[in-house]
């Protein structure tokens, strides 16, 4: 976004180790969730297109602005039962034109979303940087 240097390599081996080495690790009369913020949050939207194996996932201040990640909503098919989304007001007033796209993806996301399962988008005050374990404590505590 800020650079020339590419990211996001090791999604796939890092949700593998999740599954395959943690939950395994667990009582099995668990539910499990995924929580995450910024880029962890894309990444807990994408694994619950990957595996069934979480109930519910947090996404706060997700990276929606990430190149095709919407397309690939669209062409997928979500094996969650549950979405808390949460975006700062003022996150898509930035002068970088890839992030700021980031308000009218969300929605869209959302709206998509909660045709198919219980989905919420909540709007909190402040940037991307502003209370970021809050928002993802406040979804942990809807999603639960």
């Amino acid at each position: 976004v800020f650079g020339k240097e590419g990211f996001g390599d090791g999604a796939k081996e890092t949700l593998d180790f999740i599954i395959n080495e943690m939950i395994p690790s667990l009582p099995s009369n668990k539910k499990f969730y995924l929580a995450g913020y910024s880029l962890a949050g894309l990444f807990a939207l994408w694994a619950s297109y990957q595996v069934s194996s979480f109930e519910g996932i947090v996404a706060a201040s997700p990276s929606m602005w990430f190149h095709g990640f919407l397309d690939y909503t669209k062409e997928n098919s979500i094996q969650t039962k549950r979405i808390y989304l949460s975006l700062g007001d003022k996150e898509e007033f930035t002068k970088n034109p890839i992030m700021k796209t980031v308000g009218d993806h969300i929605r869209s996301y959302a709206s998509s979303l909660e045709k198919e399962i219980p989905c919420v988008l909540e709007w909190n005050q402040g940037n991307h940087f502003k209370d970021s374990g809050m928002r993802v404590g406040k979804g942990i505590e809807w999603i639960l």
